[in-house]
């Protein structure tokens, strides 16, 4: 399933998506159940229109033209829409500039990303899940959505500011990331709410504000100080340009904003998914658990374990197929062009939904299934999953992420039992990260065994999400 026929654009196939109410069109959808709507777009074909109020989109699905739309970044930009609204939020940092500013940019944040930080970075990722598991009592029922975010938010405190930033600083500025990154997803798909006085366009605002002057107030801290703290903020005062021009507070806020949303927001959907998914397939958590009894042997993980748990490995994977954090993410065309034989004008919403190949059934047997066997069983096209993006754009944090995940749920699986409390499937959040919305789930302790049997060999020569590290 690995060989080049994959990369063999699909005959032109191109649709509407039908059901479109009037004014609205498909907005109704996509705000209350876009994961069911978007399942039924391939339908319609691999390039699909959909309407969202006055405008349209256009849906990619197909593996073969959304790596076209990510590496043809003459007719595709990162502009229109949601990247204005993002960009009220963000500013204009690496995950939301032109593509003309991109180069430079991504140059300016990779020495934060470098390969011999990694090491610092996993104790901290450690060190916070075990600060956060501390305060777990069995039997208590946690959200674990909300617990995940929690974790990932001060690993990306941790890591952007060693030098510290109290306690309140920080709960205000997790505070006000999540009503922001609520608020953008509803601003990108029905701008309108920005213009309509509303308690929550008020609690909007001024969560806008906290984040501004909260970040300004420790870059500002940090220029004070004029202490190299070995952390991710250090590198980017010490960054010059070619002509020996420092960050200004703006650029550093934009680029720590950008930071902060890609080490807290992406990974905490993906450990809240992954500890639901394994709750719902007691097998699968079995054949996790033994693999962490075996390689741990009830001790704490590190990050040198990593390499030692490609099953592990293979959760994280399976969950970034079926729920990739960037689920969907829009280009605008710069000039005239086509995709699946539907002319393009300059100016057309293009969304490439990495949702989308990730499910289709030619590529991933019984696609909807979560199954992370498919990985070491080889029946998984890994140039059909794509969940950091491509190219030159691709998610500069990407190892990052998938070691924080790790040892997360390395972490919390060894020793915790998590039951939903609800069997009801988890009901998807819109926001611009997929998450699986509030999952109140239940605790209880597990004594981890030593030598459990049964455990997958590590595969030799198979370089798993963690080998990177």
């Amino acid at each position: 399933m690995n060989g080049p026929e994959q990369e063999t654009p699909p005959a032109p196939r191109h649709g509407r998506a039908p059901g479109a109410w009037p004014l609205l069109g498909h907005l109704p959808y996509l705000a209350t159940r876009p994961l069911s709507f978007l399942d039924s777009l391939p339908g319609h074909g691999d390039v699909v229109r959909v309407r969202m109020g006055p405008r349209t989109a256009h849906v990619v699905s197909h593996p073969a033209l959304v790596r076209r739309v990510l590496t043809d970044r003459r007719s595709f930009d990162r502009s229109g829409v949601l990247y204005e609204k993002v960009r009220a939020l963000l500013g204009n940092g690496l995950a939301t500039c032109p593509n003309a500013e991109h180069r430079d940019q991504r140059r300016t944040l990779q020495p934060a990303f470098h390969h011999s930080l990694m090491d610092r970075y996993a104790a901290v990722m450690t060190a916070e899940t075990q600060a956060l598991t501390a305060r777990w009592r069995p039997g208590a029922v946690v959200d674990v959505t909300e617990e995940a975010f929690r974790l990932t938010t001060a690993v990306a405190v941790r890591t952007l500011f060693s030098a510290g930033i109290t306690a309140q600083a920080a709960e205000e500025l997790r505070e006000a990331l999540e009503v922001l990154l609520r608020g953008v997803y509803t601003r990108v798909v029905a701008p309108v709410v920005d213009r309509v006085p509303s308690p929550a366009r008020r609690r909007y605002r001024r969560a806008l504000a906290r984040w501004r002057t909260g970040v300004a107030a420790i870059v500002a801290a940090y220029r004070a100080a004029g202490v190299d703290h070995g952390d991710a903020l250090s590198l980017l005062l010490a960054v010059r340009d070619e002509h020996g021009r420092a960050l200004s507070d703006a650029e550093l806020g934009d680029q720590v904003a950008t930071l902060v949303l890609a080490g807290a927001e992406t990974t905490s959907s993906v450990l809240a998914w992954a500890l639901r998914l394994l709750a719902d397939h007691p097998e699968a958590a079995g054949r996790l658990h033994r693999e962490l009894d075996a390689v741990l042997a009830g001790g704490p993980v590190t990050a040198a374990d990593l390499p030692r748990l490609p099953y592990t490995a293979d959760v994280v994977r399976e969950v970034l197929r079926l729920y990739p954090p960037a689920w969907a993410i829009t280009r605008t065309t710069t000039r005239e062009t086509e995709l699946a034989g539907l002319p393009l004008a300059p100016g057309s919403t293009v969304i490439w939904c990495l949702y989308l190949p990730h499910r289709r059934r030619e590529l991933f047997p019984d696609a909807a299934r979560f199954d992370p066997d498919r990985w070491a069983a080889g029946e998984a096209p890994r140039d059909a999953w794509l969940p950091f993006g491509l190219g030159a754009t691709k998610c500069v944090g990407d190892v990052f992420g998938t070691v924080e995940a790790g040892l997360a749920l390395a972490a919390i699986a060894s020793r915790w039992h998590l039951t939903p409390v609800s069997p009801r499937p988890p009901r998807p959040v819109p926001r611009i990260v997929l998450s699986p919305g509030p999952q109140p789930m239940r605790l209880a302790g597990r004594v981890p065994g030593v030598g459990a049997a049964g455990v997958a060999p590590h595969r030799a020569g198979d370089r798993g999400a963690f080998t990177e590290l």
